[in-house]
């Protein structure tokens, strides 16, 4: 894992860090071709350029959040933001299902929306996959 997202995780609270690792560890492992870094403060996963998954921490939560995750058609997943996003909020480690969490992964590799082009097509999305 990027040593940037290992400092970010390691400043957090230890409840935070907990969250924060975990989140880390499973998308690392289900996503391992994905580029990751820090990505505007925050630990980000990109799929050629494109950013598919990532967290940020919330005065009151961990919030994890999929660029195109309106499109997962997922219950436990709450739309975020006027474009395409979807969120999941965790305030202990145990909150995190690491079933959704794969199911969730996988719907960030299959289904994407153009976010890396979004400036160039003036705040138009298109789909990817």
């Amino acid at each position: 894992m990027n040593s940037e997202i290992t400092a970010y995780n390691d400043s957090q609270t230890a409840e935070d860090k907990k969250i924060c690792d975990a989140l880390s560890n499973e998308i690392n492992a289900f996503l391992h071709e994905a580029e990751n870094k820090i990505w505007h403060r925050h630990p980000v996963w990109f799929l050629d350029g494109n950013p598919v998954v990532g967290y940020s921490k919330l005065k009151d939560s961990v919030r994890l959040l999929f660029w195109s995750g309106q499109s997962f058609e997922e219950p436990g997943l709450q739309n975020e933001g006027s474009f395409k996003a979807a969120e999941a909020r965790f305030t202990h480690v145990d909150q995190i299902n690491i079933e959704d969490l794969k199911r969730w992964l996988e719907k960030a590799r299959n289904i994407q929306w153009d976010y890396k082009n979004i400036v160039k097509r003036k705040g138009t999305l298109i789909r990817l996959k």
